[in-house]
Order: C-alpha cells, then structure tokens, then sequence
C-alpha cells in the first residue's frame, strides 16, 4: 500500500491524552521503542493484579492470545492461521529461514547496507553453515535497490529479503515489484516490517508477501519481547518447522497442553506450526489494547497522519538548511526523518561533529531521537502532533543560526 503525503488527519491530537510521555517532551524516537498508551498500561496492570490475586485461568490466556492473533490478521489483511506467535522480529525471520529446505549452493539476494544487523547475520550463519551464498546488492542512494535485486534472482535464489522500512534513513521498499522479480524465478519474498508494522498499511495479499516479521515495541506501540510471524497458508503448510513445542504441533480437538502424541508429528495447518509454548502474556495483554487503538482509527488515517507529519518535518528541516535524507518528500518519505550523511556513525553518535553537536542540542531540550549509520533519526507516532513537529525544526534554525 503506498499513500502520498498528506496533511496531518483531523482526529488525532484527541488521543494524545493516553500519551502521558509526550506532556513534557517531543518524542520523536518510535522507530526504537514507543511510547505506549495508559489504555495498554491499564489493561497490563489488570492482568498483573489478577496474576497476584490467583484469578488467572490458562484457557482465559489462551483466549486473549487468539484475540490478538485476530487483531494482527486484520492489521495484515491476512487469515489467523497465517500468524506465528514470537518473541520479537528476529525470532520470525529466524523461524522462517531456519525452517526452508536449504541445500549448498542455493543464494540469498539482500542489502546489507539497508538491513538491520539481525536481518543480516542470520543469513551470515546459513551462509557459514549450510554453504548458502549471499549476494549483497549495495543501497542506491539510500534506497532500496530493488531492480539490483531482481537482476541478481536466478534459479538457485531460495528468499529475496528486505525492510518494508529501512531502519536508517527509513525510506519505503517497493514490496510489490520486489515479489514480482523474486516470484518471476521462484524465490520467496520475506520481510522485515518491525519498522511499518503499525505505521503504514500492510496488505501481504497485495503485495505478494511469502513471509513477514514483526515486532509489537515501536509503531504497534507495545512492549519488547512479543512479535509475530505471517507465512502464507500455502506455504508454511509445506514447511516443518526447525523447532517443535506443543502449541504449535496438532494432537487433535480437546487435547490438553500437556499431552504427548503418538506417531508422526503433526504440525497446525498454516503458520500457527511455528508457535512454540507459552507467550509474553502481559505484553498480549498490552498489545491487545493498542492493537484496539490502532485498527479502531484506521490504518489509512494513521498512515496519512504520520505520513504527513514527517513531510511537514522534512519539508521544515530542508527550509532551514539541513541536510536532509532523500530531499523534499515524496513516496520513499515513511514515518521517518533522516538528517546529515548516512552509511557511517557508531550507532551512538554520528561522523560529522555537527550532526553530533545538533544532537546534544536537541536532546538538551527535551526532544526525544536517536542516532542511527550516521544519520539523526526522527520517528513519528500517532501521539505526535504539528506542534512537536514545528517546535523541532525551530530549535534546528536556533542551532543553524549559532552554528
């Protein structure tokens, strides 16, 4: 799905007020963690206090995590039994790669340049293990280098993976003709959407998404430690999992948890094989309410919201004569703001002196950011607002007109 900017949706700014973090900063760092809204906390102390006061059945829990599987399903455009329980991202892309029938000599097409370490390493390791060759397409500017990419798929190229959102400088893949040059050879398509889960609209049946990970802590605004996996039905009902658990092996209706089966494993029809056992059920909890939250607004709204914000941003930071990633808005322009020369940094602190010092500028004034390959990273949620936006890029032409 690919919406153009727009101006900041009417509606909004009413749900700031389940956002107590943004009272008395501009937090502009959801691309690392969210803040998360007092209907998610609520909800999370209920299931807490009812934990201390004994009161809490398991089929109660099995049921919340079920719902949520649901919410997750809607988010994607996709069926409950194409969703995976897991702890985080890199645990789905993990589950999903380690669990195809790799033989050496078979590639993986990928950018490095663009990929969070964890969507790079785990292909390190087929790599090192199983002898899978990694042919690595380098950034175009910043961008995804999509026609690289499908130029490199041949015969022997098992997955093409990439970030719907790249991490640093968060521009957006074009999903859809990735999966056209992947499928064209056969290949699967897996992404890494911890960056748009939440922020931009996902529909894996119109992009032709084979495989996709996602985490709840940045834009679904939940907490670390819970994610999810799809794997399209057809697909992970020909994959046997790298791992087996109970919850995601099938002994049959009424069977209980503790069971042990007989005969052949049998695995859950869909991607519900690649559960293992028991969830973060206080996160399920959370992310049950901000999941409501979300799906309750709209995608479309939410995606035009942030959207908008970051075009107003980066529109504001250019004005003022910053350097920033990819130039005026347009179509690559997601959620997130890039500022200064990418493909360097300590991912604590950047290369250029200045981007270091704009920083501690920004940070002494209670704006809320983060440094990532070099470049000032600033996310932008649902709790933002025209006003975190505008007092941003006046505190930049404060520190431009000292600098």
């Amino acid at each position: 799905m690919e919406t153009t900017p727009s101006p900041e949706a009417p509606g909004l700014p009413e749900i700031r007020r389940l956002f107590p973090g943004t009272e008395e900063q501009v937090y502009l760092d959801v691309s690392l963690n969210a803040l998360v809204p007092t209907t998610a906390r609520d909800a999370m102390v209920r299931h807490l206090d009812r934990r201390v006061a004994g009161r809490v059945e398991k089929a109660e829990l099995h049921a919340q995590a079920e719902a949520v599987r649901g919410q997750v399903a809607r988010l994607l455009a996709a069926h409950p039994d194409e969703i995976a329980i897991t702890k985080n991202t890199s645990e789905g892309l993990n589950l999903f790669a380690a669990s195809l029938p790799w033989e050496a000599g078979d590639n993986v097409v990928l950018c490095p340049g663009l990929e969070h370490p964890n969507n790079v390493l785990l292909w390190q390791n087929l790599r090192d293990g199983m002898g899978v060759e990694l042919r690595e397409i380098p950034p175009v500017e910043g961008h995804m280098p999509v026609d690289g990419m499908v130029e490199a798929v041949d015969h022997r190229t098992r997955v093409v993976t990439a970030s719907h959102v790249t991490f640093s400088p968060g521009f957006v893949t074009d999903l859809a003709s990735l999966a056209r040059g992947a499928h064209s050879r056969g290949a699967l398509l897996l992404v890494d959407a911890a960056q748009s889960a939440g922020a931009l609209g996902i529909d894996v049946g119109a992009a032709d998404v084979d495989a996709l990970a996602l985490g709840t802590q940045k834009s679904l605004l939940g907490l670390y430690g819970l994610g999810f996996l799809f794997v399209r039905r057809e697909l992970a009902n020909a994959m046997r999992p790298v791992f087996a658990a109970r919850y995601g092996v099938d002994l049959g209706p009424g069977a209980h948890e503790t069971a042990i089966g007989r005969g052949e494993l049998r695995f859950h029809a869909g991607a519900r094989r690649f559960d293992l056992s028991n969830y973060s059920y206080v996160a399920l909890a959370g992310i049950e309410a901000s999941l409501a939250l979300i799906l309750s607004l709209g995608m479309n709204r939410v995606e035009g919201h942030v959207r908008g914000l970051a075009a107003r941003l980066a529109s504001g930071l250019l004005d003022a004569g910053l350097p920033v990633a990819g130039g005026r808005p347009g179509s690559h322009l997601a959620h997130i703001v890039a500022v200064g020369e990418g493909g360097g940094g300590r991912g604590d602190g950047a290369d250029d002196p200045a981007m270091d010092d704009l920083h501690r500028h920004l940070t002494q004034n209670r704006v809320r950011l983060s440094i990532r390959r070099g470049v000032l990273r600033m996310s932008l949620a649902i709790y933002n607002d025209r006003e975190d936006v505008d007092r941003v890029v006046e505190l930049c032409r404060i520190w431009k007109a000292r600098a």
